[in-house]
């Protein structure tokens, strides 16, 4: 059972039956779910995952102190901390102080403002083009298992993806640096007799193009060591991580350099194609740098536009 079904039993089983039956007063104003930091909350999590933080337990969000004050969230806390300490052989963490832990009772409002920098999930467009993708990520996945006042689903739902121009600006910087890394720096260190600057360029290229897959998907790139896991479940460029795998796993010696520079040069010609079929590109040819600059052409904020193509990088 992975952590996320694990939740989902708990919480029926015990979470929900507790709140009726002891906190029925709450039920209109608070949420129920796991969400946030940690492999489970993303579907992630397997055998190996067992050796830390994963233990029967959710998330209870809670609106601001003028709806539910201390006393009440520390009696949940409370009654939260005495549910059944093991559960499908894992047992539970101890007692954590409200609001300082992963899960039990949470606020809602301190919970996004530490994953977005906001209590409601209303960012301005700089708040967008900064704010980690993982946080972000962390602040929509998993599932809310009951929301009573519809606060916590409304915030998720605003927090869902980012705005068009942004991606936009992301993706343009993200295609650029594909570009200076793969296509030109590659094969140039490697002229120069610099196989560790050109396993550099190659890891460059590869932790953009990983990026750059997930802005095609308009899906947030989780966490770095689930990025290549997550990106062989994207709808499209799902088979390039492979190749990827390959570029970052093997050395430049030089019966693998050529077929590096072949695959790189495969990687583009497939994010091009990916760029075609989105509309985001005018450009004509197989070099990577002007298609970013045709997908920044798209941006429609004018003052998004004309900063540096890398400013979201």
């Amino acid at each position: 059972m992975q952590g996320l079904e694990l939740a989902r039993e708990y919480y029926r089983l015990y979470g929900a039956p507790m709140l009726r039956e002891r906190f029925p007063e709450l039920l209109p104003v608070v949420a129920a779910g796991l969400c946030g930091a940690g492999s489970e909350c993303f579907g992630y999590d397997d055998a190996v995952s067992r050796d830390h933080d994963l233990e029967p337990g959710f998330c209870i969000l809670l609106p601001g102190e003028e709806v539910v004050d201390r006393r009440t969230a520390f009696l949940l806390e409370r009654a939260y901390a005495a549910l059944p300490g093991e559960f499908a052989g894992l047992k539970r963490g101890g007692l954590a102080p409200v609001g300082g832990a992963r899960r039990g009772v949470l606020r809602t409002a301190e919970f996004f403002a530490e994953k977005t920098g906001t209590p409601d999930g209303r960012l301005c467009t700089e708040d967008w083009l900064h704010t980690p993708e993982q946080s972000l990520a962390e602040a929509v996945n998993g599932e809310i298992f009951y929301d009573g006042l519809g606060e916590v689903t409304a915030i998720r739902a605003r927090l869902s993806y980012m705005p068009e121009d942004v991606r936009l600006k992301k993706l343009a910087g993200a295609l650029l640096l594909m570009a200076q890394a793969g296509q030109y720096n590659y094969s140039r260190c490697l002229a120069h007799g610099e196989t560790g600057a050109a396993q550099l360029a190659v890891m460059e290229f590869a932790k953009n193009a990983i990026h750059a897959a997930f802005l095609l998907n308009r899906r947030y790139m989780p966490y770095y060591k689930w990025s290549l896991r997550a990106m062989r479940a994207l709808p499209r460029l799902a088979a390039e991580a492979d190749t990827l795998e390959f570029l970052i796993s093997t050395d430049n010696r030089a019966e693998n350099a050529e077929e590096k520079a072949y695959a790189i040069e495969d990687v583009a010609a497939r994010y091009i194609a990916a760029l075609q079929e989105q509309q985001l590109t005018e450009a004509v040819c197989a070099e990577l740098e002007k298609h970013a600059y045709s997908v920044q052409d798209h941006i429609r904020d004018a003052a998004l536009r004309t900063r540096h193509i890398l400013w979201a990088v």
